[in-house]
C-alpha cells in the first residue's frame, strides 16, 4: 500500500464472527439471513467428509461445488461458467484460506453476501476484505481487494480440533507475524489494508499485540489439545488468535517483510509443498534480523517456533541448496514485493539474502544446542 499520504485512520472487520463447538449445525439458520439460494464452495480436503452433512442441513437445495485447490484465474473462470445461469444470492466458502479467498472473489463478482466457514485455524484470511491470487502453478501473482469484509465468519471448534495439527501450527506461524509487521508499518508510517492508504488505528495495534501474547501463552497447550483431538480453553484462544486477532491485526495495521519473504519464496517450486504460515514463520525470523531487533526478542521467537514445530531453517521449508546464486532468486523477487517497502529502512536484495542466511544459521544453532542438551541429560 505504500507510505501514508495523510493522517486519516480506519478500521475494518467482518460484520459478525461466531466461534464454538457444533456451530456448523446452525449454518442454514445463519445463512438464511443473507440469502436463500446458496452457492457453497468446499475445500477438496473436507468435501467427502462434510458434503453429506451440508446437503442434509440445506435439504439438498444448495449448489455445492468442490474447490480445485488453487485460487487462480482458471478456477475463478470455472466457477463463473458454472454459475452463469444459476440463481445464487449468497456465497459460502467452507475450507482453508485459498478456498475462502476464492469464495470472496466469487461473491464480489456476483455482488452477493459472503459467509466464510474455515475448517482449520490455519490462516488469517477469513476475516479480511482481500484475496491473495496465485497462478495455477502456485506462484503469488497479486491481491484482489473487495468492497467489504465477509458478512459472517463461522468457526466450528469441533471441526478444527479434528483437523491436522500441522494446519493449526501453520496458522500460528501466520499469526506470529501480525504484531511484528504491525510494528514495522507503524514505525515506517505505512498504510494498512483498509481502503485508500489509511493509517493504522490504536485498536489494530492493540489487537496485534494481544495476538502475539496469546500465541506465547497458549500455543503449545493448543497444539497438545489438537494432537489429542480434545477441546480446551487454550485451543479456543488459539483459534481466535489465528483467525480473528491475526485477521483484524494484519488488515488494520499492514504487512511487511515476513509476508514479503513468503511471497518471494514462491519462485522456488520446492517451497510450494509448505503451508503459508510455515513460510511466514521463517519470514518472521528474517524480518527481525533485517530490522536488527534485540537478541532477546529473536531468541523468544526462535524458542516459540522450535517448541511448536514451525520452520526455523531453510531446509525446514524445503530449500536444500543454500548457495548464494540460488537464494538470490528469492532476494531478487523480493524487490518486486511491495511489502518490503513497509520496512523503516530501504531494503536491498543483499539485505534479504543476508537475512535468510542469518536466520538459517540461528535455526541450525538452536537445533544443535537442543541435540547437545539431549545427549548430556
Amino acid at each position: 500500500m505504500g507510505k501514508l499520504i495523510n493522517n486519516t485512520r480506519a478500521f475494518a472487520s467482518p460484520s459478525k464472527y461466531i466461534q464454538g463447538e457444533g456451530e456448523i449445525n446452525n449454518l442454514k439458520e445463519y445463512s438464511s439471513k443473507y440469502g436463500d439460494k446458496p452457492y457453497i464452495l468446499m475445500d477438496s480436503f473436507i468435501y467427502n467428509t462434510l458434503k453429506e452433512k451440508i446437503d442434509t442441513i440445506y435439504e439438498n437445495s444448495a449448489i455445492i461445488d468442490k474447490f480445485t485447490g488453487e485460487i487462480c484465474t482458471e478456477e475463478i473462470e470455472r466457477i463463473e461458467d458454472l454459475l452463469r445461469y444459476k440463481d445464487v444470492n449468497v456465497v459460502i466458502g467452507i475450507g482453508g484460506g485459498k478456498t475462502v479467498d476464492t469464495a470472496k472473489v466469487v461473491a464480489t463478482k456476483l455482488n452477493t453476501p459472503v459467509i466464510v466457514v474455515p475448517t482449520a485455524a490455519s490462516t488469517d484470511a477469513p476475516t479480511s476484505a482481500l484475496s491473495v491470487i496465485y497462478t495455477k502453478e502456485g506462484v503469488h501473482s497479486g491481491l484482489e481487494f473487495h468492497k467489504a469484509n465477509p458478512n459472517l465468519v463461522l468457526l466450528d471448534s469441533d471441526i478444527i480440533k479434528d483437523a491436522p495439527v500441522r494446519l493449526l501450527v501453520s496458522g500460528m506461524g501466520d499469526a506470529l507475524a501480525t504484531y511484528f509487521e504491525a510494528r514495522a508499518c507503524f514505525e515506517s508510517n505505512s498504510a494498512n489494508f483498509v481502503g485508500n492508504g489509511y493509517k493504522p488505528t490504536l485498536a489494530g495495534m492493540a489487537i496485534a499485540k494481544t495476538c502475539f501474547e496469546t500465541l506465547i501463552e497458549d500455543g503449545l497447550k493448543a497444539k497438545i489439545s489438537c494432537e489429542h483431538k480434545v477441546n480446551s480453553e487454550a485451543l479456543e484462544n488459539i483459534i481466535e488468535a489465528n483467525t480473528l486477532l491475526s485477521g483484524l491485526g494484519f488488515e488494520n495495521t499492514g504487512c511487511a517483510a515476513s509476508h514479503g519473504l513468503h511471497d518471494a519464496l514462491t519462485v522456488l517450486p520446492e517451497t510450494n509443498a509448505y503451508y503459508h504460515g510455515e513460510k511466514v514463520a521463517f519470514g518472521v525470523l528474517c524480518e527481525l534480523i533485517l530490522e536488527n531487533r534485540s537478541k532477546e526478542e529473536i531468541d523468544k521467537v526462535l524458542d516459540f517456533c522450535f517448541e511448536i514445530g514451525l520452520p526455523i531453517t531453510l531446509e525446514d521449508i524445503g530449500i536444500t541448496d543454500s548457495s548464494r546464486e540460488y537464494l538470490m532468486k528469492v532476494a531478487e523477487e523480493a524487490m518486486n514485493i511491495f511489502l518490503y517497502q513497509n520496512e523503516k529502512v530501504n531494503i536491498t536484495k543483499e539485505m534479504v539474502y543476508s537475512s535468510m542466511i542469518m536466520a538459517d544459521t540461528y535455526g541450525k544453532n538452536k537445533k544443535n544446542q537442543n541435540n547437545i542438551i539431549k545427549l548430556t541429560v
